[in-house]
Parts: structure tokens; C-alpha cells; sequence
């Protein structure tokens, strides 16, 4: 009996230590993000550009009223994201559909988000609407030390024009880290003819990841960005090479926390009532080591505000929008996010 007791407060003193070894345990966090912003569009007329229906005389009537009513909205939705956890916006937000860097400026001057100081890093693409990717970021988290645009080109297909992939190189809190912000090509056309576009882009985002991880094994590299395909697609299980099962890590495999979003129903964007997860972040398997940063959650940001709140479109996202009727509201796509963690005690 005296045996028995003896085990049993055995039991209990070692439940209680590690009870308040992991209550002692301190890390900290930060939010990494991607939003495709919808036709982020100055109202100037740029030549050689389409962008005509983003101008005060196009079929949008697109104006500065307009105009400022998207940033603020767009501001709000940034200012949000991760708050739950990182207690602040994100510490790095990959974006598309931005004309140029002047409407950027003016987005990260609105003042929601002009308190956390977010900085630029932007190139002109081909693409024909002039529309690109770019990379936000705050100093107080990230120290940039290159970046870099990949075009990507189709052999048979000389006169073909999309958004270029950045990739950009820096130290999150002193520690190296990489990121890919991509915008593959639509699915304009039909999905099965546009296929072969997404699967060279995954092919062109694939070779740069490769290009890093040939330097340094435990690269880690976040790649980011509105595919145009769902998880399951050929161009991220079978070019990119993304999974969700971690045994396959070994085997030249991403890691895409995205995927059991999507198995769970969870899109960022709908269209014929069905939803699709476009918007993704894939990882390199040093994220999954605790050592340094490493990845702890990612999400889809969701929240009421952002979405139709009845009609047929109950629960889609709130765009700006629809045809040429102004809607008023934020984007076509929820962002995407992730959680990256670090032992500070």
C-alpha cells in the first residue's frame, strides 16, 4: 500500500515539474503573410499598360474616392492579421496585384499602418495589365540583403508576359532566412489549358528554392504567393514537390502547412460556389526544426468584416469589385499566414 502511494506521488511531482518547465517555457513570435490585393491601381493612365478601366474615364470609373476607400480597407485587413498570437501585424507581408510602387507608398503611409514603419521592396514586371508582386516588411524585424526577379519564360511561346518571382534574401532577427513571392499565371482559358503555365512556374519557383538549398541544406525558405491552384494540383504535388506529409521531407519534398486547410474545407477564395486555396505558403524543412525561427501555425485570415454578409455570395470574401460595380470592400482573396516561432528562455 505505502508502495502504491509512494509511485503515485512519484507521479505527481513529475507531472507538476514538467508542468512548470513548460509554463517557464518563453518564445517568441512573428507573422509572416501573403495578400493578393485585387487591382491595387493608381488612377493614372500608364502607356503601354491595360490599365484604361482603372482610370476616372475607364468602365470603372476608377477615382481617388475609390481609391482611398481600397487602401483603407486594405490597411485594415494588414493591421489585423496575427494580432491574436503576434500581438502586432506581420513582420513581413508578400503582395500582388499592385500596379507600382507608388500605390504601395501610399498604402503603407495610411494610418493604420504607418505607425509599424513597413518598407518596399518592388520591381516592374511584364506583365501586360502592369500589374506585380512585392515584398513589405518592418525593420524592426527584418534586415534585407538582396533581392532579386526571376522572369519566367515559355519556350514556345515567345510573346508570353506574366509577374516576375522576387526573391528576397535578409536576416529576421539576425537570422538568415529567403523569400519567394510568386503570382503564377491565371486560369484564364480554362484550367486544363492553362495548366502547363502554373507547372513552369512551379518549375521556375522549385529551381530557385534549389539553387539555396545547394548552397546551404538548411535554407530555410518561405515560398509564397496566389498560385492559381489549389494544394492537390499537379504544379505543387508533382513540380514544386509540396506535401503535408512530413515523412516525405527527406525525399526532396516541401512542406505545405496549407494542404490540411485545405482537406478541411478552408479556401481564400470563392468562385461558382466552391471554394479554392490559391493563396499558399510552402516551406523548406529547416522550418520544421526547433532551432532558430520554425514554423508553428498558418491560417487563412477570415474574419467577418472581410466577407458578403448575405445574398448569394454569403461568406465570400468582400471585393472591391464586382464587374464594374464598386463595392467598396477589401479583396477578391483572403491572405494567408503563418506563425514563426523562436526559444527565448
Amino acid at each position: 500500500m505505502l508502495t502504491t502511494i509512494y509511485r503515485l506521488c512519484f507521479i505527481i511531482l513529475f507531472v507538476f515539474s514538467f508542468y512548470n518547465h513548460s509554463q517557464a517555457q518563453q518564445y517568441k513570435i512573428v507573422t509572416v503573410a501573403f495578400y493578393n490585393l485585387e487591382n491595387l491601381f493608381d488612377t493614372i493612365d500608364e502607356p503601354n499598360v491595360r490599365d484604361e478601366e482603372f482610370t476616372p474615364q475607364g468602365n470603372k470609373q476608377w477615382n481617388t474616392k475609390k481609391y482611398d476607400i481600397k487602401l483603407e480597407h486594405l490597411s485594415e485587413v494588414i493591421s489585423q492579421i496575427g494580432v491574436d498570437k503576434a500581438k502586432e501585424p506581420p513582420a513581413i507581408i508578400g503582395v500582388s496585384e499592385v500596379e507600382n510602387i507608388s500605390v504601395l507608398q501610399d498604402l503603407v503611409n495610411t494610418p493604420k499602418l504607418k505607425p509599424y514603419n513597413y518598407h518596399i521592396i518592388h520591381y516592374d514586371s511584364p506583365d501586360r495589365r502592369g500589374i506585380d508582386v512585392a515584398f513589405l516588411y518592418r525593420p524592426k524585424y527584418f534586415k534585407p540583403l538582396s533581392s532579386v526577379k526571376y522572369r519566367l519564360t515559355i519556350p514556345d511561346k515567345p510573346d508570353f508576359r506574366t509577374r516576375d518571382q522576387l526573391l528576397v534574401s535578409g536576416l529576421l532577427d539576425g537570422e538568415q532566412f529567403y523569400f519567394i513571392v510568386n503570382h503564377w499565371p491565371s486560369r484564364y482559358g480554362g484550367e486544363k489549358r492553362s495548366r502547363p503555365l502554373r507547372n513552369a512556374a512551379a518549375d521556375l519557383c522549385r529551381s530557385i528554392a534549389d539553387s539555396l538549398l545547394n548552397l546551404n541544406a538548411n535554407a530555410k525558405v518561405i515560398m509564397m504567393g496566389d498560385l492559381n491552384d489549389d494544394p492537390v494540383n499537379p504544379s505543387l504535388k508533382i513540380h514544386l514537390k509540396a506535401t503535408d506529409d512530413k515523412s516525405k521531407l527527406s525525399e526532396g519534398y516541401f512542406y505545405d502547412p496549407m494542404i490540411t486547410l485545405y482537406k478541411q474545407g478552408i479556401g481564400s477564395l470563392a468562385y461558382h460556389d466552391s471554394w479554392n486555396l490559391f493563396d499558399n505558403m510552402i516551406l523548406t524543412p529547416a522550418l520544421l526544426k526547433h532551432s532558430g525561427y520554425y514554423f508553428y501555425q498558418a491560417h487563412i485570415f477570415n474574419k467577418k468584416f472581410m466577407t458578403n454578409e448575405e445574398g448569394r455570395y454569403k461568406g465570400y470574401p468582400f471585393r472591391t469589385f464586382v464587374g464594374n460595380n464598386f463595392l467598396g470592400g477589401y479583396s477578391d482573396h483572403f491572405p494567408a499566414y503563418l506563425f514563426l516561432i523562436k526559444k527565448i528562455k
